[in-house]
C-alpha cells in the first residue's frame, strides 16, 4: 500500500516534511533547520510566517476569502493593482492577477494574439522566444519556452506558432574573436532573420527574460542587447512581452529586471515575489494601448479563470509589496547583492571546477564545468546538480541546482535567489555552506 497518496516530484522517494517556517528558515519533522537559499523557486522574498502578512491575510479571511470576477471585483485587488501600476511604470497601466507564472505568460500571450485581431492585423500569430529560456509549464507557456528536456516529452503537443533564437548567454554564446558589441550586433540580426523568414507581418511578439532564471541559472545580457530587440520589435510592428516571473519584483535590486535594461515592454509577467509565497497569485501587466483597442474593438479580454483576483492571494501580495515598500528593500537587496556577489567570487572565483559566476542582485549563480579553459561540461549522467542538491539539504541548506545550463542537456549550476530580508551573516553562512556541499559532490562524483 502507498504510504502517500500525493504524486510527488519523485516517485521514488517521498521528500520529508516541513512542519514550519520562521524568516529564512524552514523546519523539518525531524526539527533540523533548513536555510531556504532560494526562497524555494525564487518565491519567498520575505522569508517565512512574516507576521505582517499573516496579518493581512486574516484580516482579509474574517471579511471575504472569494467571490468570482463575473460578477464582483475587491477591494484587494483594486488597491494591489493600483500599488502596481497607478502610477504607470514604463507605461505598464493595467493589470490582470492570476494564481501564478504560467498563467501570467499564458494571458500575456492570449492579449497580444488578441490586440492584433482588435487592430485588424490577425495574420499576426507567430511568437518568437529563445533557447534556455523558460516561461512556465501549461503547453501554451512550454510552447514559448526553450527548456529542451522539460519540452522533450511533450513536443507533439506544443504549438507550431513559436520559434526560438540563440540566448544573450555570453558565457556559451559570445564567440571569442566577438566583442560585446558584435556579439550583440550578431544576435540582433539573427532576431532580424527570424521576423523575415516567419514575415514581419505575421509575428505578434518577442518573449524573453530580461534575467534568465531556472533553466540558464541567472544569466544576465550584455549591455544594449535589450535596447536592441525593443527596437527590432518598434520596426516590425511586433510587441516586447517580458517574462519577469522568477528575476521580477525587486529580485535584481530594481521592482521590476526590465528598469536596468533602459527598456519597457508592452505586456510583461510577474508572479513568484508578488505574493512571496504566502498565496498563488500571478500578474500579467499591460499598456493603456493594448486595453484601450480591445476595448474600442470587442470591449472584453476573451480569456479568464476560476481564481482571477483571488481576494485572499490579492490581500497577500499587497501586503507583501508594502513591507518591501515601507522597508527599503530594494535598496538592501542591491547592497546584500554586492555581497553576495563578492562572497561568491571569494569562495569560488578560483575553483578548478565553477567557470562562471553571474546574477544580478539578490538573483546568482555558479556554473559547474569539467574543465575551465575550454569550459567543458561535466558528463551529464554524473548528475552532479543533484548530488549538490542532496548534499546542500544535507548540510542545511535549500538553494536551486538544476542541469542542462549549456545547451539543454550538458550544463550543471546551482542559483540562489535569498530572501530580502536576509543580514550579511546570512548570506556568509549560505555562501560556506554551498561551499561545502560543491566540494562533497564534487568528491562524490570523482572530482
Amino acid at each position: 500500500m502507498a504510504t502517500t497518496r500525493v504524486l510527488h516530484r519523485s516517485l521514488r522517494e517521498t521528500p520529508p516534511k516541513a512542519i514550519g517556517g520562521e524568516g529564512i528558515w524552514l523546519i523539518r519533522e525531524d526539527g533540523r533547520k533548513v536555510l531556504d537559499a532560494s526562497g524555494g523557486a525564487a518565491v519567498s522574498c520575505l522569508g517565512h510566517q512574516h507576521p505582517r502578512v499573516l496579518e493581512a491575510m486574516a484580516k482579509q479571511a474574517s471579511k471575504l476569502a472569494y467571490a468570482h470576477t463575473a460578477f464582483f471585483s475587491s477591494e484587494a485587488a483594486e488597491t494591489l493593482a493600483d500599488h502596481l501600476v497607478g502610477h504607470e511604470p514604463g507605461g505598464l497601466a493595467y493589470t490582470y492577477f492570476v494564481s501564478g507564472g504560467s498563467e501570467a505568460i499564458e494571458a500575456a500571450i492570449k492579449i497580444a494574439r488578441q490586440y492584433f485581431i482588435e487592430v485588424g492585423e490577425p495574420k499576426r500569430a507567430h511568437f518568437i522566444a529563445r533557447r534556455q529560456s523558460y516561461h512556465g509549464n501549461t503547453l501554451g507557456a512550454l510552447s514559448a519556452g526553450g527548456n529542451a528536456w522539460r519540452r522533450e516529452p511533450y513536443a507533439p503537443l506544443l504549438s507550431p506558432s513559436f520559434s526560438h533564437v540563440t540566448p544573450a548567454f555570453a558565457y556559451h554564446e559570445k564567440r571569442d574573436s566577438e566583442s560585446e558589441a558584435d556579439f550583440i550586433a550578431r544576435l540582433a540580426a539573427e532576431l532580424d532573420a527570424e521576423f523575415l523568414r516567419l514575415g514581419p507581418d505575421t509575428v505578434a511578439g518577442f518573449i524573453a527574460e530580461p534575467v534568465v532564471g531556472a533553466t540558464a541559472g541567472a544569466v544576465t545580457a550584455p549591455e544594449g542587447y535589450f535596447r536592441a530587440v525593443r527596437e527590432i520589435c518598434d520596426r516590425h510592428g511586433a510587441l516586447l512581452i517580458l517574462d519577469e516571473v522568477m528575476c521580477g519584483m525587486g529580485r535584481t535590486g530594481t521592482m521590476h529586471a526590465w528598469e536596468q535594461e533602459g527598456v519597457a515592454p508592452d505586456i510583461q509577467a510577474v508572479a513568484k515575489g508578488l505574493g512571496g509565497g504566502y498565496q498563488p497569485i500571478g500578474a500579467m501587466l499591460t499598456t493603456n494601448r493594448i486595453v484601450d483597442a480591445i476595448r474600442q474593438g470587442s470591449g472584453a479580454f476573451q480569456h479568464g479563470h476560476t481564481y482571477l483576483g483571488h481576494p485572499m492571494a490579492c490581500a497577500a501580495a499587497l501586503e507583501v509589496q508594502r513591507v518591501i515598500a515601507e522597508e527599503n528593500l530594494l535598496d538592501r537587496v542591491k547592497e546584500l547583492g554586492k555581497h553576495l556577489e563578492r562572497r561568491l567570487i571569494e569562495r569560488f572565483g578560483n575553483h578548478r571546477h565553477i567557470g562562471d559566476i553571474r546574477g544580478r542582485g539578490l538573483f546568482q549563480a555558479i556554473e559547474l564545468v569539467e574543465d575551465r579553459a575550454t569550459r567543458k561540461s561535466f558528463d551529464p549522467g554524473l548528475k552532479l546538480h543533484q548530488k549538490i542538491k542532496a548534499a546542500a539539504f544535507e548540510g542545511g541548506l535549500g538553494c536551486y541546482p538544476s542541469g542542462g545550463a549549456a545547451d539543454g542537456k550538458n550544463g550543471d549550476h546551482v542559483l540562489l535567489a535569498p530572501p530580502y530580508i536576509c543580514t550579511p551573516a546570512d548570506i556568509d553562512m549560505i555562501v560556506d555552506r554551498l561551499g561545502s556541499a560543491v566540494d562533497s559532490a564534487l568528491k562524490s562524483a570523482g572530482h
